[in-house]
């Protein structure tokens, strides 16, 4: 077998004078040092355009001329020490810049939390499809809030509602106030320190949201180090991956209204999911992508057929 020729070596971050020489430099590294993407894009371009961007204060929708800007010795120094951050210790992006972006909105974020990420995104504007018609949506609940951002973007969709978001994580709890704070929802969402349903006063929610800990804890293990930097508990959901959600099932029975829905984000649990409860009535809510892994179960459906 020929063998194949050792992969050139890297520029050095010295000789990089310009936002575009540090691009394409970048995105060499990604590809030599196989670095997982998936929490700000989905590509390396993108993302270290990102990361540039930003670490130089500069607008995401820069214009193009912007990658030939002279940069003196501190902007190039600081993004040296962001890409070393990013491509030696595998730090993820948002972590360094402290924010991630869901569609409009900027979220802050940090170790403490997921990097936002959702397929409800492009979801949340379909729940109310989903209601009767006509139904006025006023009770609203995020389960396992994390950063607090789709309590966010539910309070932006439905501006009648009363917004719930629920947390065990204090840490993470401190991060949803500050992203709640920041995009002036302090009045109509309310967090509340609980396991699940634990601590929270009986109402009945027309929508039930929750993207919960669903990798199984063997996965866990397996993830690549962008993801490891992550809190844990934010991503496991024990042995089988199903232990949040079949708790989360149970006790939804007696928080919805009698049209009320619960829609889910399972991941790769799709499947398994399925073949758990195979009588329990599940619409799988297609995504752009494909992957259609959030399912929405109705009320009645869970009372009729639910065993948890």
């Amino acid at each position: 077998m020929k063998r194949r020729p050792p992969h050139p070596p890297p520029a050095q971050p010295a000789e990089l004078l310009t936002p575009g020489h540090w691009l394409q430099w970048a995105v060499g590294q990604y590809e030599h040092h196989d670095l997982a993407l998936g929490q700000i894009s989905d590509n390396a371009h993108d993302e270290a355009l990102y990361l540039i961007l930003r670490t130089l204060d500069l607008p995401l929708d820069s214009e193009p001329d912007v990658l030939d800007i002279l940069l003196d010795a501190a902007a190039r120094q600081a993004l040296r020490d962001n890409f070393t951050k990013r491509i030696e210790e595998r730090v993820p992006a948002s972590y360094l810049t402290k924010e991630a972006w869901l569609g409009e909105h900027r979220f802050y974020c940090d170790e403490r939390v997921l990097t936002p990420r959702s397929y409800f995104l492009e979801l949340i504007p379909t729940l109310a499809s989903h209601l009767p018609r006509g139904t006025p949506v006023r009770e609203v609940v995020d389960v396992c809030t994390g950063s607090g951002c789709l309590a966010v973007l539910l309070a932006y969709e439905f501006p009648q509602a009363r917004v719930d978001a629920i947390e065990l994580s204090d840490d993470a709890l401190a991060v949803a106030e500050i992203n709640v704070t920041n995009h002036g929802m302090a009045e109509r969402i309310t967090l509340h320190a609980s396991d699940l349903f634990a601590a929270v006063p009986p109402r009945a929610y027309d929508i039930l949201l929750s993207n919960p800990p669903y990798e199984p804890s063997a996965v866990c293990e397996t993830l690549p180090a962008e993801f490891q930097h992550e809190p844990r508990m934010a991503l496991d959901g024990g042995k089988d991956g199903l232990v949040i959600i079949r708790r989360l099932l149970a006790q939804a029975i007696d928080r919805l209204q009698p049209h009320g829905i619960v829609v889910l984000e399972v991941g790769a649990l799709k499947t398994t999911v399925q073949q758990t409860w195979p009588r329990l009535p599940m619409r799988w809510l297609k995504t752009q992508d494909g992957m259609n892994c959030v399912c929405l179960i109705r009320a009645k459906d869970l009372v009729e057929h639910g065993k948890f």
